[in-house]
């Protein structure tokens, strides 16, 4: 049966908050934080005093979405209205507009997304990773069309359904690819996950793909894990990095809360990476690393693996 409600005068359709959740890609808790911090949604109730959203309002966050997709902040968007949200997407609206700017193969992804080819689109990344490597299938092909994906997403080229079907392909990729790789014995042992509020599954797959193709050890928790469970994972694992992928699904200030948290708890020899594409750069964490982009993961391991070597040494040297 569909999560979708009808008030009680059958007048108007509104849909739950997990409805919601499934057609924006917004978590329940930052709807339920937007509603708190910014006013907006401002969802009615059901007879079972159940929050419940019009179509409109729906609209709404499918675009504030497309914005913090575009690297927009909660904060300077989510109370806006809907006028002004339309004002700050780019008045283009089809896909003409995104594949402008791509390559030839770049425009043949794109036309299968619309076309809602799933096994050709399938077929089509499956060759350019045979081609390039994991390596660099991820840097010269998916993060270009993530980018361009998401463009035509900001633009209303492609609806989130669309987006949905590119992101569970390249997932399936990425998944697959990785059960190839052999399993490492070598430190260090990565923790993997997303803060509560996250649900971008694909940023921490890349990561996890470097992290794997460098020898280390990586255990994945999947997305929106509680900092109490991370804590619990850490310990039960014998993790020495914590590795978090964000966005500005959530506010600046909630993802620094979160992370000095969360930071005050590890153990000082546990270290505290954050990648992806959240606004963190001008306020820095104290004992957070900022990984700014995939291709840093090497260097950051090799840093951390001859800090690793002298640590060893000078605990040998003692008498």
């Amino acid at each position: 049966m569909s999560m979708t409600t009808w008030v009680e005068n059958h007048s108007t359709r509104t849909a739950s908050i997990a409805e919601v959740e499934r057609e924006t890609g917004l978590s329940k808790d930052t709807l339920r934080a937007w509603e708190r911090r910014y006013g907006f949604p401002t969802p009615a109730r059901d007879l079972n005093d159940e929050r419940v959203y019009t179509d409109d309002q729906i609209h709404r966050l499918r675009i504030i979405r497309r914005l913090l997709d575009a690297g927009l902040r909660p904060g300077k968007i989510v109370g806006l209205p809907l006028e002004k949200l339309s004002t700050v997407i780019a008045p283009a609206r089809n896909i003409d507009s995104a594949a402008c700017e791509a390559v030839d193969w770049q425009k043949r992804v794109l036309q299968l997304i619309k076309s809602h080819s799933a096994d050709q689109l399938r077929q089509q990344l499956t060759q350019l990773l045979l081609q390039k490597g994991l390596r660099q299938f991820i840097i010269d092909v998916i993060v270009p069309l993530n980018s361009l994906v998401g463009k035509a997403w900001l633009q209303g080229a492609i609806e989130i359904f669309e987006e949905h079907l590119y992101t569970a392909q390249v997932q399936g990729l990425l998944q697959h690819a990785l059960g190839a790789i052999p399993p490492s014995s070598l430190a260090p042992r990565v923790l993997l996950t997303t803060l509560p509020g996250e649900e971008h599954q694909l940023g921490m797959l890349m990561a996890n793909a470097f992290f794997a193709m460098e020898g280390a050890q990586c255990v994945s928790l999947g997305t929106q894990t509680p900092a109490a469970d991370v804590l619990k994972a850490v310990h039960a694992h014998g993790v020495d990095i914590v590795g978090l992928s964000s966005t500005n699904a959530n506010s600046p200030r909630a993802t620094q809360a979160q992370l000095s948290a969360l930071r005050e708890s590890l153990d000082v020899g546990v270290e505290l990476w954050v990648g992806g594409t959240a606004a963190l750069d001008q306020h820095k964490i104290a004992g957070v690393r900022r990984v700014a982009c995939l291709t840093e993961i090497p260097s950051e391991l090799a840093r951390w693996r001859a800090n690793r070597r002298a640590l060893g040494s000078k605990l040998q040297d003692e008498p």
